[in-house]
């Protein structure tokens, strides 16, 4: 925070793989990462972190996936009652959304460039996943960067590049590989799971905190965390232990599916 104005909000409404959205907002600007809640439930941790959903200027969208996409038709609709508000595709996503009867104002854009929303920069970046055109996204304003990469096989140098410098980082944790092993999947579903277009593993995740987290990133969320095949508490100390091995002093939060994560503020 500095003095009594807000620089940049990042709050994780939901990271997990039954629901994904999350608020990146200024003081000027209000954008909806994902759409993966009900738009009640959305509207209500909109509101709880302190934000009007009639003040959401635009719907990000990651990828096609019900886990992101199961609400966008119902929440861009009533975006749209009354004013304009768009959602932003790449390009080889917006085919994959299946929209009813009323379809919102659409921006597309390819995988891999940069555009501004209002006082926000916006750098899309492509991640190995089984969908259609994947993207991570960066938000800057003002020096304060975040930044969003979950649903990635791995990391990739050109990942990990758009990812220094970020202050605040939502980073997959999705499973823990011997829970995984001896879950209910199907081998099929756990083939995909482990493989290189599926999720990471803590294994990989506490990896890149070791030998890749940036110096410079003051708070790191781990998220998209499986149900069935991953446990908060196994997360967390994989990720101290990978913290401690540094000397960071980067804050560590777990999110947890059932609840937003408290808003990072600067």
């Amino acid at each position: 925070m500095t003095g009594s104005r807000t620089i940049l909000q990042f709050s994780v409404l939901a990271s997990s793989s039954s629901g994904n959205c999350t608020l990146v907002a200024t003081e000027r600007t209000r954008l909806l990462v994902d759409s993966g809640l009900s738009r009640k439930e959305t509207f209500e941790r909109l509101q709880a972190a302190g934000i009007d959903w009639q003040s959401i200027d635009a719907v990000l969208i990651t990828h096609e996936h019900t886990d992101h996409v199961s609400s966008l038709p119902a929440i861009a609709t009533k975006l749209n009652e009354d004013r304009i508000v768009p959602v932003f595709l790449s390009r080889l996503t917006a085919p994959a959304i299946v929209w009813g009867e009323r379809v919102p104002p659409i921006e597309q854009f390819q995988a891999g460039s940069s555009f501004t929303i209002g006082d926000i920069d916006v750098t899309s970046f492509t991640i190995p996943h089984d969908a259609q055109d994947p993207v991570g996204f960066s938000f800057r304003s003002e020096g304060i960067k975040v930044s969003i990469a979950t649903d990635l096989g791995y990391l990739p140098e050109s990942i990990r590049f758009h990812l220094c410098g970020s202050d605040v980082l939502l980073l997959e944790s999705n499973h823990d590989l011997e829970m995984l092993k001896v879950g209910p999947y199907p081998w099929s579903v756990k083939q995909r799971v482990m493989g290189r277009m599926g999720h990471l593993s803590n294994e990989v995740a506490c990896r890149f905190i070791r030998e890749h987290l940036d110096t410079t990133t003051s708070t790191i969320i781990l998220g998209h965390l499986s149900e069935h095949n991953n446990h908060p508490a196994i997360v967390r100390q994989c990720a101290e232990q990978a913290l401690d091995g540094r000397t960071l002093f980067t804050r560590l939060i777990i999110a947890d599916p059932r609840t937003a994560t408290e808003s990072i503020v600067y």
